[in-house]
């Protein structure tokens, strides 16, 4: 699995190159002589796509009509190995790293701001209460403050920072604009995020408090916060992306506290090129354990104090 972790990132980066290219002829022209990285992204795709097989085979050998996970599921109606390895391969690419990106996002703006993140550990022990070690999916819901403060983390920092669609027949866009077929429509969701025009003066300052309404969260439009775009193309994993994050702020927050080394506060972060929004370097942060009187067995193994690397 490392070797597919290795291969993926790899052809996650060479392919936002793509993107990024101001004469694309430069990378078609690579491909079709199968030289420098496009020769690289063909033999990390061919990797991925070997290990999503193999993994494929491994559940077809233990068995999967009994299991209730996805692939599984998907395995019992459908019988097309292409299909299912590509299926697989979506997955990763829409959970895996947007998830970490939006994590590793959110604790670099709550070390920066320990005021929200007293309010967040207030809101957690009024709802799911000082003594209980985990949260279940009711009391997840309810927490708004929580909730808010993750949309307010995406909004500066999205996880997939623009993305573009194609036109397929001629169109005209709500303000008038003529959009003919083949057309390629970017937005740019970093950008949408710090528009004065659409936020606000504070449009630059993380305040969750901007989606709470009495106290309750209270979406935008998906067009004016395309996070997890909008319409027929909404993310289908965005309800369990929510509460994969919600999960683990609420186990780190409660038990730690997470500075980041060296921080710059006035320096934006710097990103690594890829399809989504990594950090160059990682996020070196120091992990301090709390004082809490939470069970001891639920603390996980960490030392009271040492670096990582998230």
């Amino acid at each position: 699995m490392s070797e597919f972790a290795a291969a993926f990132d790899k052809a996650s980066r060479l392919s936002a190159s793509r993107a990024t290219s101001t004469m694309p002829v430069v990378w078609k022209a690579k491909r079709l002589l199968n030289r420098g990285s496009e020769r690289e992204l063909r033999e990390a795709i061919g990797m991925v796509n070997l290990l999503a097989n193999e993994l494929i085979r491994q559940r077809r050998k233990l068995g999967f009509s009994s299991n209730h996970d996805l692939l599984s599921r998907f395995m019992a109606c459908v019988d097309d190995e292409t299909y299912l390895r590509d299926i697989i391969i979506s997955f990763m690419l829409a959970g895996r790293d947007t998830v970490a990106s939006a994590l590793t996002s959110f604790f670099l703006l709550l070390s920066r701001h320990p005021d929200v993140r007293s309010a967040i550990r207030d809101e957690i022990d009024r709802v799911v209460g000082c003594g209980a070690a985990t949260a279940g999916y009711d009391r997840l819901r309810d927490l708004h403050y929580l909730h808010a403060a993750i949309y307010e983390s995406m909004r500066l920092y999205p996880p997939v920072q623009f993305d573009s669609k194609f036109c397929l027949e001629d169109d005209v866009l709500p303000d008038g604009t003529f959009v003919s077929k083949g057309t390629r429509v970017t937005y740019h969701a970093y950008a949408m995020g710090r528009m004065e025009e659409l936020w606000g003066s504070d449009c630059h300052e993380f305040r969750p408090q901007r989606w709470l309404t009495n106290g309750a969260f209270t979406p935008e439009s998906p067009y004016k916060y395309p996070v997890f775009q909008g319409g027929l193309r909404v993310c289908l994993g965005k309800e369990m992306a929510l509460m994969e994050m919600k999960t683990v702020i609420v186990v780190v927050v409660r038990r730690f506290d997470i500075h980041v080394v060296d921080d710059g506060s006035s320096l934006p972060p710097k990103f690594a090129p890829g399809l989504t929004a990594s950090l160059e370097g990682g996020l070196p942060v120091r992990v301090q354990r709390r004082n809490t009187s939470l069970p001891t067995q639920q603390l996980g193994a960490c030392s009271a104090q040492c670096s990582c690397i998230c």
